[in-house]
């Protein structure tokens, strides 16, 4: 039985208009849902190719979408908002690989996977995706910390939290794998953390969150163990490997939005691995290094899955230490991870 409504002619004149404002309020809540209506479709930033932007979470949801569908923007930019999350998930990895690719996907656990991109759920710019838990063997708790494209190089080189490094030629990769095979024990250094391809013959360049980096030649790890690449403060752990040479320039990210290119001419070669660190950028916490080119283009996500795209032409390059640019806008956010790509898709 519904309520009849009370005379409101005596009450205060503020207060008749707070009530009529609360009866409007509710019958505007009460009222049916508008039909929806088609969805506009994606509008297309680039030519159409083939490589795809993938998102995947800390708590394993994945998803993929056509590099066309970002836009690219001015450096220091807004950004649009990619994988749909439910807290307190957030975005751990990002990378840019071609839809006919495999994924290599290692887990803290220093357990490698494949997966081909096309088994990823295709989305819009701003979608759910799936949980990769559907499709692999994951332990319980385990994460994936890294991935890569199955065919990049002769080595891939793994580094665990403590600043242990290890390199696997790729013939240990292919598609006869089995899946879950353990490359990294993380009795020892600590879980992984990060992996990249090398070719073989250059330096290996790491980095921790407290921005200390060292660079070494890396035939200089060899056997099935590996070896300490970095000593790493009991305060700090290591994020990121990269491979590189004389003329490479390594995009740094930090948490804060800002980063820079440092000119690997500018930053000397330890005779061997093992040592202390030296400041590669100065901020207080790390994110995030990819060797990038100036032709090629970045893509950095932040924690509230805030996505932006940019030319790396628009980054100082420097043979110091800086604090480095502003590379998206930041809002009560963090930067989470970093991913290059070619400007040009051949």
């Amino acid at each position: 039985m519904q309520a009849e409504r009370p005379d409101l002619s005596e009450v205060p004149e503020a207060v008749r208009a707070y009530v009529e404002a609360l009866e409007a309020e509710l019958a505007r809540l009460q009222a049916p849902a508008p039909a929806p209506t088609a969805a506009a479709p994606p509008v297309e930033a680039e030519p159409p190719t083939t490589l795809q932007v993938i998102t995947i979470s800390h708590q394993g949801r994945a998803k993929r979408t056509a590099r066309h569908y970002y836009s690219p923007q001015r450096r220091g930019g807004m950004g649009v908002f990619d994988l749909e999350l439910p807290e307190p998930d957030r975005p751990a990895v990002l990378l840019v690989a071609d839809v006919e690719d495999t994924l290599l996907l290692f887990s803290d656990q220093g357990r490698a996977f494949r997966l081909p991109v096309a088994t990823l759920p295709e989305g819009d710019v701003r979608a759910r995706g799936l949980q990769l838990g559907s499709r692999l063997p994951l332990r319980q708790g385990e994460r994936i910390v890294a991935a890569l494209p199955a065919a990049g190089g002769v080595y891939v080189a793994l580094l665990s939290e403590r600043g242990w490094v290890r390199r696997v030629r790729s013939s240990f990769f292919t598609g006869s794998m089995v899946p879950g095979l353990s490359f990294h024990d993380v009795a020892q250094g600590g879980p992984l953390v990060a992996a990249c391809w090398t070719r073989g013959q250059g330096d290996l360049f790491l980095a921790t969150r407290q921005g200390q980096a060292i660079r070494f030649d890396e035939t200089q790890v060899s056997g099935r163990q590996g070896r300490l690449g970095l000593r790493v403060a009991r305060d700090d752990a290591a994020v990121a490997v990269a491979a590189v040479d004389e003329a490479s320039g390594v995009f740094l990210l930090s948490e804060d939005g800002k980063g820079t290119i440092r000119l690997m001419s500018g930053f000397r070669a330890n005779k061997a691995p093992g040592a202390t660190g030296k400041l590669a950028l100065k901020t207080g916490r790390l994110v995030g290094a990819v060797t990038a080119g100036e032709d090629d283009h970045l893509f950095v996500i932040s924690n509230l899955s805030k996505i932006i795209r940019f030319a790396a032409a628009e980054i100082p390059p420097k043979e110091g230490v800086v604090q480095g640019v502003n590379v998206v806008s930041l809002r009560a956010d963090e930067a989470a991870a970093v991913a290059v790509s070619p400007a040009v898709h051949e």
